[in-house]
């Protein structure tokens, strides 16, 4: 038996060419409105584009059921993966760049969004041949509940940067949010699976590309709007810091990283962890300043690390 469920809509199954796959993976998000934006441009423009879903584990099977009736809906070639069990986001994109068929693979993520002409601005890009991964960074997008500014304003600090600035940090700026690839390099280079749970394979896997290919940079961003509280940010990043202290294990070049040395000066502090219940009450104070919030979320974050880290 299979270890996920494959289900093609009547436009996949008569299509067996593709110059770009699309890459979806979800757990528990609804990926139908990504989807049918992603669909209404290929199916529009008649673009050499299938877009392949990965419903990891299959957590809600009336999300699994609504999602297969729009796949069948759709005029674009599109697929979607249901696993049996969980295998964790690793593994979940390994399996979507191994079920694609084209020769470039463009990861997205389900709460993303895309503005007109996106998938073209990729195909476009694709042209030029030179270079073998791209990440186009991403925008945030609005926020419309006070319990997801948060969230927003560390994303908005951290991570939306232009192509210039990221480039400036190199790989370790690379996240699977709207991450371009060729199949060739992704099936050589898959991802680690022994990242389990949340965080840091898609900067380990970047580090690890960006040695055996040319990766680039480039201003094509996608919207990010999936937003969380600060009780889910504090128990993620708590969770990550076994993934966290894998990646610097793996890379101790890596150790330069603003994070990586608030962790070790972190464990160099007598009871640091003592102070992580101040650094969570100041994260969920909706009236403390943001920028304490935020810096309240990153020692959070460090603190875990560092007790992760190896002697």
């Amino acid at each position: 038996m299979s270890e996920y469920a494959d289900f093609s809509n009547a436009a996949a199954c008569k299509s067996s060419m593709a110059r770009l796959s699309v890459l979806i993976p979800f757990y528990r998000d609804d990926p139908r409105p990504l989807l049918m934006d992603l669909a209404e441009e290929v199916s529009a423009n008649e673009l050499p584009v299938e877009i392949v879903l990965f419903d990891d584990g299959e957590p809600d099977p009336a999300l699994n059921v609504s999602v297969s009736d729009t796949v069948a809906a759709l005029e674009a070639p599109v697929r979607l993966l249901t696993a049996r069990r969980n295998v964790g986001r690793a593994s979940g994109r390994n399996r979507l760049a191994g079920a694609a068929i084209a020769e470039w693979l463009l990861f997205l993520d389900a709460d993303m969004t895309v503005s007109p002409g996106f998938l073209r601005g990729w195909l476009d890009l694709i042209q030029t041949g030179e270079f073998d991964a791209a990440f186009g960074g991403y925008t945030v997008d609005p926020v419309t509940c006070s319990a997801h500014r948060l969230h927003a304003a560390l994303a908005r600090a951290s991570d939306e940067n232009s192509a210039a600035i990221r480039q400036q940090t190199g790989a370790s700026a690379v996240c699977t949010s709207n991450l371009l690839v060729r199949t060739e390099l992704m099936r050589r280079m898959p991802f680690d699976e022994h990242f389990t749970g949340w965080g840091w394979e898609d900067v380990d896997w970047a580090v690890r590309a960006d040695q055996c290919g040319e990766l680039v940079h480039v201003d094509h961003p996608a919207g990010h709007a999936g937003w969380q509280t600060a009780d889910i940010l504090l128990r993620r990043f708590k969770d990550a810091a076994q993934n966290y202290a894998r990646l610097l294990d793996k890379h101790p070049e890596l150790a330069h990283l603003p994070s990586a040395r608030a962790a070790h000066f972190l464990r160099a502090v007598p009871g640091q962890a003592l102070l992580r219940g101040v650094w969570a009450l100041m994260a969920r104070s909706p009236v403390a300043p943001m920028k304490a919030r935020t810096t309240a979320l990153k020692l959070w974050r460090a603190s875990w690390a560092a007790e992760a880290l190896r002697p």
